[in-house]
């Protein structure tokens, strides 16, 4: 079976409404890539990783964890879904914890306020090499505990 009945196959797909517009133009790219897509070119997959890792740029400059994956986002999302893919996935993430912080800061008060900050810290760490390693491979996880934001 060749890609172009892939693509078409594909395309039927959408139409139906069997798959959304995000999940076509994902499996699109993977076809077209003609590699079995394991998540794009070596330096897209270091781009990725490296997206997800550079929220830990907030540990040493505050705010810089939160502009540094929105900004990589930005600057590379149109040319590849893989990347835009990532970049939403990061940005819910980071947007639900903020969220998160902020109820947790407003519970100080009644003691539960600081295990929960506690363990959103340790959540937030642990998440974020998850996601660089299944990214360095060459998969998408998505953060659990994310709001979607984007979609």
């Amino acid at each position: 079976m060749s890609k172009y009945d892939d693509l078409n196959k594909l395309e039927e797909l959408r139409r139906q409404g069997v798959i959304t517009e995000e999940e076509y133009q994902y499996e699109k790219a993977k076809i077209l890539n003609d590699n079995n897509h394991t998540g794009g070119a070596p330096d897209e997959k270091t781009y990725i990783t490296l997206m997800h890792l550079s929220q830990f740029a907030g540990f040493l400059v505050p705010g810089l964890g939160f502009l540094a994956p929105i900004i990589m986002w930005l600057i590379k999302s149109k040319e590849s879904a893989d990347i835009d893919r990532h970049g939403k996935n990061i940005g819910n993430f980071m947007i639900s914890m903020i969220i998160y912080a902020i109820i947790s800061t407003i519970l100080i008060p009644l003691i539960i306020g600081i295990p929960m900050l506690i363990a959103l810290g340790i959540i937030e760490i642990v998440f974020v090499i998850i996601a660089s390693i299944k990214a360095a491979n060459g998969e998408y996880w998505k953060y659990p505990l994310s709001i979607s934001f984007f979609k």
